[in-house]
């Protein structure tokens, strides 16, 4: 009768709590809150972006050739953190729109020298303003001084794991 009880008390437990409640001991896990943050913020990327004909990954690219200048593709790559089959590929998307130019590299002809366009430049200012509209839709629960504090500690987070 025992097992009976302890199945009953399971059976209502689980239709008493909603599909998607998070485990208690994953809620306060700061691991957890970043990877549900970063799946958020992945989502609004993307539909922003494409609300805007672009993709996040376009905007990474043109915003380092503005302001690092011309670049080779594999240092596009290790720059924006994109795999370089896909900075491949997303080039050829930004040049097919005459937002990127490619040239050969005068001092090794086999790589390319990829240099953002005018039409690129203004294409990533259109972007920079969807970007602080994804931000304030993000992190709309944040005054302005919390704002800043979590982007502070996000860095420190970050600028320690990028030293090992």
């Amino acid at each position: 009768m025992g097992a009976t009880n302890d199945f009953a008390v399971r059976l209502t437990r689980m239709s008493a709590t909603p599909a998607d409640a998070t485990p208690a001991r994953l809620q306060d896990a700061p691991s957890w809150l970043i990877n549900q943050v970063s799946l958020h913020a992945q989502r609004l990327v993307a539909a922003h972006m494409a609300a805007a004909g672009a993709r996040g990954y376009h905007y990474r690219l043109l915003a380092a050739l503005e302001e690092f200048g011309p670049a080779s593709q594999a240092d596009l790559g290790r720059r924006t953190g994109i795999d370089r089959s896909d900075v491949v590929a997303m080039l050829n998307e930004l040049s097919d729109q005459g937002l990127v130019r490619r040239s050969p590299d005068p001092s090794d002809r086999r790589r390319n020298v990829i240099t953002i366009t005018p039409a690129g430049t203004r294409r990533l200012h259109r972007l920079d303003r969807v970007l602080a509209q994804i931000q304030d839709e993000l992190l709309a629960p944040l005054s302005p001084d919390e704002r800043g504090e979590l982007v502070r500690l996000l860095s420190r987070v970050l600028a320690h794991h990028s030293r090992r």
